[in-house]
């Protein structure tokens, strides 16, 4: 189903978790030599025969270590199988209501090559749903981690990190479990950035045909306002059914856009009706930020590639060719994998940047960027998010046209912040933690 990346041990190769329905969970060791070692019975991570979706790794109790999360979906199996339809009474997907909803799994890394299973002494099967999306992010500014689930139909969790190995589930007063109009949604991909270069972390998520993609405004401190319709997601977004989406700054123009995977899960009748062997698939969605808190659709502008109509599941991005322009992946459904290649990002200055501690990616790190005459600019390492997938965790920066930086700034997973001098644009530079001038100012 899903995937995970992560170095869980620090040796500074990445070794990858993936999820699974009907069979136990995997966590396969990076030898350091191109090949991997299924370790899951030794790191005690199989999840028990539960239906993994989402996964993210992340150092929730700040100890050096990556802890692992993962999301579940429902209580399913094929002799359980009920028969669904849809309103023309043919034949259809079941939704996620019918079946009972599975409570995530939070693993802690004990340092030793094990996994200690912390879900219910740590809060968080204190309540759950359908999870399909999951990521880790310093949402209330506090300096430790919390952890948004976004769940198929029922509210979504934001937990926040209570700072002694516990978690309180605060989506509701927060603002962030359901939408404008108090009603819970699909939620299926998630991602979260600071959109709006005001320092804060914000929430996009993609849900179901005439539901709209939801984004979440933080206003400060881990509160947040569907600003949806003002922000000008909602109205394009409604006629489709979105899974993966990423912010990123397909122009580099200093602002992150957004891209979203679509494709239905209910059987589309026009196109059933014109026999199409796979009634479901529906186009991509490019979404522009304008720099003044709006977004505009900019799909036609993306090129022949966004034409493709198909059933779009999973989608990932990363810098493929290091040029600078961010690419993106995206699995369809019985269809081809498709690699959108960037063809005009790289023409902007851009700064690249690979932030470890130790011989890690300090996941959970944020770049501050300060540009004269300009607002500030601000990334987070992250590999998470999206729908089922992982990202490429190098921080790229697009600088448009203000490429003055008067400062660059580093706040670390444990709370120390390091001011570091400015590398070379247009090219990818590694910033290791302890390397820079130690930062004490409030």
């Amino acid at each position: 189903m899903g995937v995970a990346v992560g170095d869980v041990d620090n040796d500074g190769f990445v070794d990858v978790f993936v999820t699974h329905f009907g069979a136990p969970n995997q966590l396969f060791h990076n030898n350091g030599d191109g090949t991997f070692t299924d370790i899951t019975k030794k790191a005690g991570v199989a999840g028990a025969g539960k239906w993994g979706s989402s996964a993210t790794f992340f150092d929730y109790d700040r100890d050096g270590h990556l802890d692992l999360f993962v999301a579940n979906y429902v209580d399913f199996a094929l002799e359980k199988n009920q028969k669904c339809f849809a309103s023309t009474s043919v034949r259809d997907y079941c939704a996620p209501s019918g079946y009972p909803h599975v409570p995530g799994i939070l693993y802690r890394n004990r340092g030793d090559g094990t996994f200690e299973d912390v879900s219910v002494k740590s809060g968080i099967t204190t309540a759950y749903g359908a999870g399909l999306g999951v990521m880790a992010a310093d949402l209330n500014g506090d300096g430790w981690p919390d952890l948004y689930v976004a769940n198929d139909g029922n509210p979504n969790q934001l937990w926040i990190n209570q700072k002694n190995g516990t978690f309180k589930n605060e989506g509701e007063i927060r603002g962030a479990a359901v939408n404008a109009d108090g009603a819970a949604e699909a939620g299926m991909g998630v991602d979260i950035a600071d959109f709006d270069g005001n320092g804060t972390e914000d929430i996009f998520l993609t849900h179901l045909t005439r539901e709209k993609s939801t984004l979440f405004f933080n206003r400060g401190e881990g509160y947040f306002d569907d600003r949806s319709v003002e922000v000008g997601v909602a109205a394009p977004s409604i006629p489709f059914t979105g899974f993966g989406t990423v912010f990123l700054d397909y122009d580099n123009d200093g602002w992150l856009d957004i891209v979203a995977a679509n494709g239905a899960v209910h059987l589309i009748e026009s196109l059933r009706q014109k026999g199409d062997p796979y009634p479901l698939h529906q186009r991509k969605q490019l979404f522009h930020n304008l720099g003044n808190g709006k977004f505009e659709e900019s799909t036609a502008a993306g090129g022949p590639a966004f034409e493709l109509s198909e059933v779009g599941r999973g989608l990932a991005a990363g810098d493929f060719d290091n040029d600078g322009a961010i690419d993106f992946v995206v699995n369809n459904n019985n269809g081809t994998l498709r690699i959108f290649s960037n063809q005009v990002g790289g023409s902007n200055p851009w700064l690249g940047l690979r932030l470890v501690t130790g011989k890690r990616d300090a996941y959970g790190a944020r770049v501050e960027v300060r540009r004269k005459n300009a607002p500030p600019i601000w990334r987070r390492v992250r590999a998470d998010g999206s729908y089922l997938s992982a990202n490429d965790p190098r921080v790229l920066i697009g600088l448009g046209v203000n490429t003055e930086i008067e400062s660059l700034m580093v706040h670390w997973p444990d709370g120390t912040r390091e001011r570091f001098p400015v590398p070379p644009l247009k090219r990818y530079s590694t910033l290791a933690q302890g390397t820079g001038t130690a930062d004490a100012t409030k």
